[in-house]
Formats: structure tokens, sequence, C-alpha cells
């Protein structure tokens, strides 16, 4: 397979307007909810990113109807569902290929009554089971099937019925998929420890426009009362609060000044108060971000005088998906930070990489890292390095674009399954970014 590769001139300051996509783990809920009517359903601010246009083509596939109205905006129209196609090879190779086909299951169960789905793809960070999904559509009515030989999970329903679900663990994706296999149940669903980060709260909220019943949304208590049938909507994404963080410590990284537009400021939780206590300089203006050119930014200490410790967990904690960007922003940093990445255990392995680029950086263990910062008495050396997942991918991105010298960065197509042109929008505000 050839990939593509980014070759990245460092040392440079940014200055200008960023404006970030639509949210890409949210697209992957919303796409796939349009299967849960016969009508018309019209999205807009879709990112244009390669996880997404895969599940866009598994869509087509599958007999939807899709039209392209505008630049990140679709029609779709389930009319008519190809039950056939899931059993063919070729959506068998497109649905491995992304972890969001996961997303299917719940709208195909409810709306068909079965489905095949192969054993999804997607970043290689650790072990992400489905067994909560499986658990959940379990308890509604469905029947679950593993076959190791093919690899590919088989679940049918002939009727789902609501239930008390108790989530063993906080699942965005598991939540998204009990809770639109539960709007077209027969009775009432209550799921308790449920994912309640914005982007599930804005599939309910879409779900309520096409006539669902969902009380509890925006709380880890959701009471779904199922409805026979949905009707069409019109659904806008938010902003990428990933991407809105990313730009965050590429400002504070390269001493730049960037305004981040439209950034969605009150749907990122705690997401500028962690970056605050990192040093950065962060400036509302209505809903907009400002970042002044930092030569400095020193991370704060808990009240006793202790190193600051950053970790992960569901909302309303810190998202996962930003740790990579706090660890990398930290090695120019004035101070020390442990970086504790509790909910994947291969996610901090990229740090030889930084490691070997002059960062100073303990990896204590598979969840672990203490970074102590340079404060830009050294520079980080570009090197010549490969991208394992779509959030570290960015993150060396950012320390290449910080480094002294040109750094070669292969496998970039992970960073395009995430990230929007992102070479060009960086290249426009004064990045030396070229794709090989």
């Amino acid at each position: 397979m050839i990939t593509d590769a980014f070759e990245v001139q460092g040392n440079c300051q940014l200055k200008g307007t960023l404006v970030p996509q639509g949210a890409k783990n949210e697209a992957l809920q919303i796409l796939c909810a349009v299967l849960l009517t016969r009508e018309k359903v019209t999205v807009s601010n879709i990112p244009g990113i390669l996880d997404v246009t895969r599940l866009i083509e598994l869509l087509g596939g599958l007999g939807v109807k899709v039209e392209k109205l505008a630049e990140g905006t679709y029609a779709f129209t389930a009319a008519d569902l190809d039950r056939e196609y899931m059993a063919s090879d070729e959506f068998d190779k497109k649905a491995k290929a992304i972890r969001g086909s996961v997303m299917l299951i719940g709208p195909l169960l409810a709306r068909l009554g079965k489905m095949y789905l192969p054993k999804p793809g997607g970043d290689k960070i650790g072990r992400r089971r489905l067994d909560t999904h499986f658990e959940g559509l379990t308890q509604l009515g469905a029947k679950v099937e593993y076959d190791p030989a093919k690899a590919q999970y088989f679940i049918e329903a002939k009727n789902l019925n609501g239930a008390y679900i108790h989530m063993e663990e906080i699942s965005v994706t598991g939540t998204a998929n009990v809770v639109m296999a539960a709007v077209l149940a027969q009775g009432t669903t209550t799921v308790y420890n449920a994912a309640c980060e914005p982007y599930v709260q804005q599939l309910c909220r879409m779900l309520v426009r096409m006539g669902a019943h969902i009380e509890g949304i925006g709380s880890n208590l959701l009471t779904i009362t199922g409805v026979p049938v949905l009707k069409g909507t019109e659904h806008r994404m938010l902003p990428d609060m990933i991407e809105v963080g990313s730009f965050i410590g590429l400002a504070a990284m390269t001493r730049s000044e960037i305004t981040i537009q439209q950034a969605g400021i009150q749907n990122l939780g705690i997401i500028p108060n962690v970056f605050r206590k990192m040093g950065v300089t962060l400036i509302e203006k209505g809903d907009d971000l400002y970042i002044p050119a930092l030569d400095e930014y020193e991370i704060s200490t808990f009240m006793d005088g202790s190193i600051l410790t950053v970790y992960d967990s569901p909302w309303p904690g810190f998202t996962p998906d930003l740790m990579s960007v706090i660890l990398v922003m930290a090695i120019q940093s004035k101070g020390s930070v442990l970086i504790h990445q509790k909910m994947f255990e291969s996610r901090l392995f990229f740090v030889d990489k930084l490691i070997e680029m002059g960062a100073q950086i303990i990896l204590c263990d598979p969840h672990r890292a203490t970074v102590i910062g340079l404060n830009r008495k050294h520079f980080l050396r570009g090197i010549e390095m490969s991208s394992p997942d779509i959030r570290a991918g960015v993150a060396l991105l950012l320390a290449a674009l910080s480094a002294k010298g040109t750094s070669l960065i292969h496998n970039v197509n992970q960073i395009d399954r995430g990230y929007q042109n992102i070479d060009g929008r960086l290249n426009a505000i004064g990045a030396r970014i070229r794709r090989l």
C-alpha cells in the first residue's frame, strides 16, 4: 500500500486564523443515524476526512441515496436498504477499514433486524473491545455470534424490547449504538452510566427532532420510549473539539499568534482550563479563541507544589484524544508534567520518536510518561518518523513544525483520517509542509 508523507520545514512561526472542521466523532454517529428513517436527512458541516468519506461510501452501498448539496453538506435518504450488500466482499473490505463502521450496528438492527459486521479497523492504540455494545444490545433482545475464522460478527433481533441497561463502561460509541436501537424498540429503555459528551447529546437531539422520545440528554441517565417510525430532519455538526485543542497546542509549540474562529466554546468543557494549566494564554472573543504568541509558557503545579498530572477520563473529564497534543506541547514548556493515559495502553509509544528529536521524556509504563520541559533552551531536531495513529500523527506534526531542520513523516494517511487538508490549512498561515 502506497501512503503519503509530509516533508516539514521546522522552526516556523505561524500567524492567522483557523476554522475547525466539523466534529469527526459526531459525524460517525450522525451519518449512521440516517439509516433509522425512510425520509430525507440533511446534514451540514460534515468534515471532508478519510474516515467520513469511507462511511458515506458504505451508506451508498447499503442502498442509501446520497446527494452532495454543497461542500460539507449532504442529503441522505434510506428509503430502501440492500440487505445483501452486508454479505458482499466489498462491504467486508470497506467496513474493516474504519472504526466507525461499528456505529452501523444499532441502526441496522433496529431497521432490518439483523446485520453482519467484520471486526472494524482504526487506530492501533490498544484493545478496543465491543463487549459494551453487544451487552447493551443483547439486553434489548439481540443475539450476537462471532466467527473467529472470518473475524466477523453476526447480530440478529426479531424484536427489540425496552430494558434497564447499566452500561459496564462509559462508552461513547456503545451508548450511541444502544440509543439508536432503543428509539425504535417496543417499550421503555433506561440507560444508566451512559456517555454524556456533546457528540452523544447532538445525536440524541437529532433523534428527538426525528420524533424519538429521549429524556435526560446531557446526563448519564437516559430514558428512551420507543416509537414505531422516525421522520427526516436537518442537522449541523459541532466544531471538532479535538481540532480546536490541536490548534491551541500548535500555537504554543511554535510561538504562533492564532485565532480559532467558531470554536464552539460552550461545548469544550474543561479543555480550555487544562491548556491554561499548561501555561497557555487563551482569550475568548465571543465564540472565537485567540492565542497570542508566547516565548514562554509555564506549567502550573498543584497547591502543595507537587508536579501537575494531566489524565484522561470520560466526559466531562479531559478527552483522551488530546493527550498526545498535551504531551508534545509540554516538551518546550517551563516545568514538568506527568501524562497519565488511562484509557488506552498503546497510545504513548510514539514518545520514542520525540526522545530521538531531543525531548526529555521518561516513559514510566504503557500508561504514564513524565515530560521535563526544555523551556526553548534547546530546539528539537528534525528526523524521519511514521504516524502510528491519527492523534499521535498530529502530535508528531506539531513537534516537526517546532523543530530545527527538516522532518519526514510517513503514513500521514492516518492523519488524513481525522484532519481535513491539514497541510493546506496550516500552510495558508505560514507553515512549510510538502506532501510527497
